[in-house]
């Protein structure tokens, strides 16, 4: 082949690997960061300028835990912390090193004597708007009416949402006593509001990659308006709530259905009162929609 061969049969080459590449990146555009994916945040006081936007869990510094080495290091053992109440008496964060021998062997007992700031006993749809959520999950810790673990929380944000990420740590624990995860939760309240704007969960699992998250969760309720100043609400009454049309679904990181059917063919949704009672659950479903064609009924 001459010169001037070789040469065209070069460029031809360049040219169509050019166009090739050109298309992929056509149809593949790089997706532009936004509130939905992931946010880069320095303190928890630019995560409290943070308002909703539709999405309730979004991604922090890309879904990357910012632990130090020292932070992540298992010299100790298991160990937890929970912060100081500050002058307002709200509940500050809360800091562990988890492992199988923080977890409780018995049931979980009554914590109706803690009410966190911003609390108030309300119901609407027959549910009741907020729970009183543990930073650091009672499955994890054992902590029961722990002032310094407790905030209002809505029942959105307690079940499916940070359920979802306790319930990945909780099976990742159980596998092994020599599984370790450093975990943080700290709660996010705007200035002198006594009801948190969300919380902040990170965790990381030692030497391996099976849990990994940074997120920011806000504290909404779909078809209420709240007032974080001091934890009243209003509803909205141009929305239908999930609950009542029984299609929200409640499923953890993996998509597995949390909601609990037991024996006696009643289902239990995620933070009622007989959930963490019912400890062998003959059925899981992941909608209120989906226990009921099932043959299963709510709990009185």
């Amino acid at each position: 082949m001459s010169k001037k061969r070789k040469l065209a049969a070069v460029i031809f080459i360049l040219v169509a690997s050019f166009a090739v590449y050109s298309i992929q990146n056509q149809s593949h555009p790089s997706k532009p960061t936004t509130q939905d994916q992931s946010q880069v945040v320095e303190s928890q006081q630019e995560l409290a300028k943070l308002d909703y936007q539709g999405t309730q869990t979004i991604e922090i510094n890309q879904n990357k835990p910012t632990f130090s080495k020292k932070d992540l290091s298992i010299a100790n053992g298991p160990w937890e912390k929970y912060g100081d109440l500050d002058s307002l008496n709200r509940a500050t964060g809360a800091e562990a090193l988890l492992n199988k021998k923080l977890m409780p062997t018995e049931k979980r007992g009554d914590i109706s004597s803690v009410t966190p700031t911003g609390w108030h006993s309300k119901k609407i749809n027959g549910q009741y708007l907020f729970n009183r959520s543990h930073l650091i999950g009672y499955q994890l810790t054992g902590e029961n009416a722990n002032w310094k673990n407790l905030i209002t929380g809505t029942r959105q944000l307690n079940s499916p949402e940070m359920l979802r990420f306790e319930m990945d740590v909780t099976y990742y624990l159980k596998k092994s006593e020599k599984n370790y995860v450093r975990y943080s939760v700290v709660p996010v309240f705007r200035e002198d509001e006594l009801l948190p704007r969300g919380v902040h969960m990170m965790a990381q699992s030692i030497d391996s990659s099976d849990i990994y998250f940074n997120v920011y969760i806000f504290n909404v309720q779909k078809g209420v308006e709240l007032n974080y100043a001091d934890g009243t609400s209003t509803t909205k009454p141009s929305q239908t709530t999930d609950s009542a049309s029984g299609t929200e679904k409640y499923v953890d990181s993996s998509g597995k259905g949390l909601i609990k059917g037991s024996k006696s063919g009643v289902y239990h949704l995620p933070g009622s009162k007989y959930y963490d009672k019912t400890t062998n659950p003959k059925a899981w479903f992941k909608t209120v929609d989906e226990a009921k064609r099932a043959g299963y009924r709510p709990a009185k």
